[in-house]
């Protein structure tokens, strides 16, 4: 493959990740966890009684850890969302990658000069 047909292959992915990107839609951070506890049933002491399940989103706001309680409906919707957000990640590293390989490819770089012989470098 030339070096043009080469670029013009990256170009074309970066421009079908540049797609995807646009139709992430709804985006959020963190992570959803699912608490069923398992507590003695007050009537029978050797039965269980289990609640539940619990919903609970928690993600960074400032540095700081923040948990909010959710309804089953809240924690589908938000783990769409969270899993969305993890698809996006993966379009941006690809786009970055394309995106360096095409300004590689396309710009030329410094010249380095050849070593002179005979002469050692270093520090005194």
């Amino acid at each position: 493959m030339k070096k043009g047909e080469a670029v013009a292959e990256l170009r074309r992915r970066h421009r079908v990740q540049a797609r995807r990107l646009a139709r992430t839609g709804l985006i959020l951070q963190g992570t959803i966890t699912a608490h069923t506890p398992v507590r003695p049933d007050s009537g029978e002491r050797a039965r269980a009684k289990t609640y539940g399940p619990y919903y609970q989103w928690t993600f960074k706001r400032a540095g700081k850890t923040v948990t909010v309680a959710l309804s089953a409906g809240q924690a589908q919707l938000y783990q769409k969302a969270i899993d969305r957000h993890r698809e996006l990640e993966a379009i941006l590293r690809e786009m970055r990658d394309l995106s360096r390989a095409i300004c590689e490819a396309t710009t030329e770089g410094v010249k380095k000069r050849k070593r002179k012989s005979g002469r050692q470098v270093g520090l005194s």
